[in-house]
């Protein structure tokens, strides 16, 4: 039985959901410059080691990313910014080009509008800690310890609550895995990751439904989650359990196949 459609998310809905993204990746490591928001992680996740640029600095372009890069250069990072429909100056992606830097990692950000249509969730998850969860995606994706420690720490200090879950089977081996971060009704679905050997099995959708329908619970209205531009199978299934297209965003920086 298919799910049924929503109208697209509004522009509304998309402003709401790069602030609530914003909130979720915040890591204990940031600091504002001219208006620029930088993420210094150590972690592995792009989202919280790079430039958000949120405001029209009153800075020239050129000292604004001498500023920047010597702000990441002191965190042992390679300078990344990232951008969105949000992005100012709204020129701020083209000017980049023109400078040669790299553009990479394209994503959707999909939203699905509402949460009262869903079917039901087919399986129970089971919550895990914040070490527990960044342990498990962590070894998962071959993440160094340092990164599995920064993840760990993000998501211990960030100011919006993850809730870790693992899917099973009865004798306890990891099916899937993935988190709720969830802030005024709105519900971000986090790190949903399926080992290589349990793909394809159907594991992904029934993680997915019982993390909504737990979203849900808890009085969320609207669910969001990013994914690869490039990742169809897992669009496929996104779509299929109601997503739809909020808005894409893409990285920049001066060295290719930043990591």
């Amino acid at each position: 039985m298919g799910l049924l459609r929503d109208a697209p998310p509004t522009a509304t809905l998309a402003r709401r959901i790069e602030d609530a993204g914003l909130n979720a990746s915040a890591p204990p490591q940031q600091a504002f410059v001219d208006g620029w928001l930088l993420r210094l992680s150590p972690g592995k996740a792009k989202r919280a080691r790079c430039v958000n640029a949120l405001q029209r600095g009153r800075l020239p372009l050129r000292d604004m990313l001498a500023r920047c890069r010597a702000a990441f250069a002191s965190s042992g990072l390679p300078l990344i910014v990232r951008i969105t429909p949000f992005t100012q100056p709204v020129d701020l992606d083209a000017q980049l080009a023109v400078f040669g830097w790299h553009r990479f990692d394209e994503t959707r950000v999909l939203a699905r509008v509402h949460l009262d249509d869903l079917p039901p969730a087919p399986t129970a998850l089971r919550r895990v800690d914040s070490a527990q969860y960044a342990q498990t995606v962590g070894q998962l994706r071959g993440s160094s310890p340092e990164q599995i420690a920064a993840h760990a720490e993000r998501l211990r200090e960030s100011r919006v609550p993850y809730q870790g879950y693992l899917l099973e089977d009865e004798r306890g081996q990891l099916l899937a895995c993935g988190q709720i971060a969830l802030e005024d009704a709105l519900a971000g679905l986090y790190d949903i990751f399926t080992p290589p050997a349990q793909r394809r099995r159907g594991h992904a959708r029934a993680l997915c439904l019982a993390l909504l329908h737990a979203a849900l619970d808890q009085g969320a209205r609207h669910a969001y989650l990013q994914v690869d531009d490039g990742n169809e199978a897992a669009i496929s299934l996104y779509e299929r359990l109601g997503f739809q297209l909020a808005y894409r965003y893409h990285y920049r920086s001066e060295v290719p196949n930043v990591e």
